[in-house]
């Protein structure tokens, strides 16, 4: 019985495949071509082998979502608001986050103001009804929408979050009148206050909904053809899992389906470590995400920004909290109008790719800088599925960059990874210094197909003492994916303040949402003894705009135990501010509820020491050293072939399947019980 992850990026397609019962692990890489991006998945099932008609799993996760919105290649799509707030969804926030930024720009918008339409209803704010819904109003809109070409309807009205029952009787007429439309509710989405936040959440799901669904159902033909019969789980930008199904009427949740996948896999490993904080570092072709772990958890955040904060549209959905920036390998390196040496944001993507590849790719990008240091080997690059051109990618360095500096072929390189690495550095702060962490505290599990090779450079910058490379760094990603939950998140705005709340209500609220869990959870075929729920508050102080998200046990639940929440709370408020405030109100603003379905652990790992014994090879390798090039001829082991406990002195070079691991001098890694390499900085 094998259980299959894949993970689509900007740049490769991952697939990772375990069969627990003879523990075999099948691996395939390819690269991601937007044009037709279900070829990738296919290009890996056939170089990995997997046998994928007895497969018992299929669980995916991809940048469809994300890409759709950022591209802005959605659907034309239509919103229907409460009469009177037809300008919310265009004004938005009047919040600058850069005050001095000369260049800031306001988000634009997915839906201009033309395709948005006033219907005729309105509740209070308890969710009484002010004015009932005019059905005319909705069919008059529904026709006017229909005939200007939209594919999609957003419906986000007034306070429909205590009370959804305008929303759900529209919904019902736009299925009825006009079935070959997409439809989201904000209702469906998310019950929390904020009406900007709100409509720009409902209107990404409408407009990354037919493309989403698109895909799916691509997807679901492939596998047919292949034969496969078992479930087919999408992940979720929560860390968790959900069914197809789901995920059509809900593809705003996929929005970073992908590189969460590795965070939940570094929470695990970080648990079995005994690692309290750590930083997961992702790496890929086309950007590096960072992300906090503490106490074997990944860190969440109830909202997000497609884009970027400065001009970037909210989504307000739960999300493992990944920072991200456009440094990956296949990021491009550039003069910019100053002259000076640049990477990023943009990427050569999966092909032509990087000059390197020998794919036609024009422009030196941060993998062409490796190989020109020797850092990737040239036959050895995807376990020699790709011979790279190493001198070509010599002569663009020095062709385009470098003659203009002044700088040979390696200068050029050491020039464009420290830049790299500098920038990588930034997003680990973002989620260590930034978040009131010592990075000296912490430990770095880095992953991807390019983050251990930056990864004890990013790691000596900052002065984090441990670095793990996990087993198959390249597809740990994918690998996060099969040890997931299917998890579905519910949330419920409840203004109160904590002490005057009567908990009966609470309670009443939190059964609700629970049994919406259940009802789901059982559309999906999950086993009743494998449900499970969290409970959280988010609180704040009196006076505060931002909530903390509060866990809140079972039995302080059932008790109302309101000294142990306000515990819980200032703990909390003190760990992530340095201060608390114990004489000060607190307010509760929102009832959270986690449906979980725990599915089997797979445990996949261990040293798979072949029996030949360790082996190596040696070539010269660029490292930088005060400053400048030094080339040392170094060891190359081969990762596969070192047994638990050896011991790998730097500068060496460590290879595998789909990624490399660069030793600087002084730098000591020892293979860890399950193949991990634990690598202590030379600082």
């Amino acid at each position: 019985m094998t259980f299959i992850a894949t993970d689509i990026g900007g740049t490769f397609t991952d697939l990772v495949a375990y069969d627990p019962e003879t523990n075999t692990i099948y691996q395939g890489k390819s690269y991601t071509d937007p044009a037709a991006i279900t070829d990738g998945i296919a290009r890996c099932l056939e170089k990995s082998g997997v046998p994928i008609a007895t497969a018992a799993e299929f669980i995916h996760g991809s940048t469809i979502a994300i890409n759709t919105a950022l591209e802005r290649t959605g659907a034309r799509t239509a919103l229907f608001v409460t009469r009177g707030t037809r300008d919310v969804y265009l004004i938005g926030r009047g919040n600058r986050p850069e005050s001095y930024n000369l260049f800031f720009r306001r988000p634009v918008p997915f839906v201009p103001r033309h395709l948005t339409f006033e219907i005729d209803e309105r509740l209070f704010a308890s969710g009484e009804t002010h004015s009932e819904l005019d059905e005319e109003s909705v069919r008059s809109a529904l026709s006017s929408a229909r005939a200007r070409g939209v594919d999609s309807i957003a419906v986000s009205f007034l306070h429909s979050y205590v009370n959804p029952a305008h929303e759900r009787r529209v919904g019902e007429i736009i299925r009825q009148l006009a079935p070959e439309l997409f439809v989201s509710l904000s209702h469906e989405l998310m019950r929390e206050y904020r009406e900007y936040e709100r409509t720009s959440t409902t209107v990404i799901n409408a407009y990354v909904g037919p493309r989403m669904s698109a895909y799916l159902e691509a997807l679901e033909v492939l596998l047919a053809q292949r034969s496969f019969g078992g479930q087919v789980l999408i992940m979720q930008s929560n860390g968790g899992v959900m069914t197809p199904s789901t995920a059509r009427s809900q593809p705003a949740r996929t929005m970073e389906s992908g590189p969460v996948g590795g965070a939940i896999a570094a929470a695990r490993i970080a648990s079995r470590l005994g690692i309290d904080q750590a930083v997961a570092f992702d790496m890929g072709g086309t950007t590096a995400k960072a992300a906090l772990v503490r106490n074997g958890f990944p860190e969440m955040s109830d909202s997000y920004f497609v884009g970027d904060t400065m001009s970037g549209h909210p989504v307000m959905l739960p999300v493992v909290d990944v920072i991200e920036i456009g440094a990956g390998g296949g990021s491009i390196a550039y003069l910019d109008e100053v002259g000076a040496l640049n990477i990023g944001p943009e990427s050569a993507g999966g092909h032509p790719g990087p000059i390197c590849y020998g794919w036609g790719g024009l422009r030196p990008t941060v993998t062409d800088a490796n190989a020109v240091l020797g850092r990737l080997g040239s036959s050895n690059f995807l376990g020699g599925e790709m011979p790279l051109d190493v001198d070509g990618a010599a002569a663009a360095l020095v062709g385009q960059i470098g003659g203009r500096l002044g700088l040979d072929a390696e200068s050029t390189a050491r020039a464009i990874v420290d830049i790299a690495v500098n920038k990588m550095a930034l997003a680990v702060r973002a989620v260590s210094i930034d978040r009131g962490l010592d990075p000296r505290d912490c430990a770095l599990i880095a992953f991807g197909g390019a983050g251990p090779l930056h990864a004890c450079a990013i790691a000596r910058d900052l002065h984090i003492p441990t670095v793990v490379i996990p087993p198959l760094p390249g597809h740990f990603s994918a690998l996060g994916m099969l040890i997931a939950n299917i998890r579905h998140d519910f949330v419920r705005t409840c203004y109160r303040e904590l002490e005057e709340v009567q908990w009966s209500d609470v309670v009443a609220v939190v059964e609700e949402m629970r049994a919406e869990a259940r009802g789901l959870l059982d559309s999906e075929n999950v086993a009743a003894d494998s449900i499970g729920y969290e409970t959280y508050l988010d609180l704040r102080y009196s006076g505060q705009e931002f909530t903390l998200r509060t866990p809140v046990a079972d039995d302080d639940v059932a008790h109302g135990n309101k000294a142990s929440i306000r515990k819980t709370f200032d703990d909390m408020h003190l760990e992530r501010f340095g201060h608390f405030a114990p004489d000060e109100k607190v307010e509760v603003i929102n009832v959270r509820v986690v449906g979980l379905s725990r599915r089997p652990t797979q445990s996949i790992g261990g040293s798979s020491a072949t029996g030949e014994g360790p082996q190596r090879r040696s070539r010269e390798v660029g490292f930088t050293e005060g400053g400048r090039v030094v080339k040392s001829l170094c060891d190359v082991w081969q990762r596969e072939s070192l047994p638990t406990g050896f011991v790998v002195e730097g500068p060496a070079i460590v290879e595998e399947y789909a990624s490399t691991t660069v030793l600087a001098r002084g730098d000591r890694a020892v293979v860890g019980d399950e193949g991990e390499l634990v690598v202590t900085i030379n600082r």
